[in-house]
């Protein structure tokens, strides 16, 4: 019995097993990073909402999901697409890992007090504070899930999807990914204005 190699199996099983341990290793970085840039882990309200639906109360992003996490959702979907194209033989656990990473490094940009000071001047998120913790990796969760969710889908799904979402989303809160990309890089006052009215 030689106790200092893996046999073929063990060496299957643990490049299996890697890349779901590399995500897990990716949000416990991410936790470590937003906890010193501040974050706190949940809503200060101290309630156990898992949803808050108004994007205009100190609750927003401060619970499990909101509005905003359809947004991650198809941060998902276009990573899905982008590493489809870019890393075409990659295993999918592999593409994916690379996509929680990304979706991990935004959370902890979104999360600086850079990006926050821009939300609070360009975009609607006038009170933003920024992320909880337990948002924060929800919204990775959601990125995820729209990574796994376009690739069962396909292309044409994964662009229905995009634009359901966006077009509901712009009905709903008056926002969505592509105005809030927008508003964060461009503003635009009438935009803005269109916003503001709840």
């Amino acid at each position: 019995m030689n106790c200092g190699t893996l046999n073929p199996d063990d060496r299957r099983s643990w490049r299996r097993a890697l890349p779901w341990l590399l995500m897990l290793a990716i949000m416990a970085v991410a936790v470590i990073l937003e906890r010193h840039e501040g974050r706190i882990w949940w809503c200060a309200c101290g309630k156990w909402n898992v949803w808050d639906g108004d994007i205009w109360s100190a609750h927003n992003s401060q619970h499990w999901l909101d509005p905003y996490s359809f947004t991650h959702v198809l941060h998902g979907v276009l990573l899905c697409g982008l590493l489809a194209w870019l890393a075409p033989r990659w295993p999918l656990a592999w593409r994916l890992t690379v996509a929680v990473l990304l979706e991990a490094g935004w959370e902890v940009l979104e999360n600086s007090a850079f990006i926050i000071q821009r939300y609070r001047e360009a975009t609607i998120g006038q009170g933003y504070t920024g992320d909880s913790i337990a948002n924060s990796m929800a919204d990775i969760a959601c990125c995820a899930a729209g990574f796994l969710l376009a690739r069962r889908v396909g292309l044409k799904g994964s662009i229905v999807l995009f634009v359901v979402v966006e077009v509901g989303l712009a009905l709903w809160v008056r926002d969505n990914l592509t105005l809030n990309v927008l508003m964060l890089i461009h503003p635009v006052d009438s935009v803005k204005a269109w916003q503001m009215v709840h």
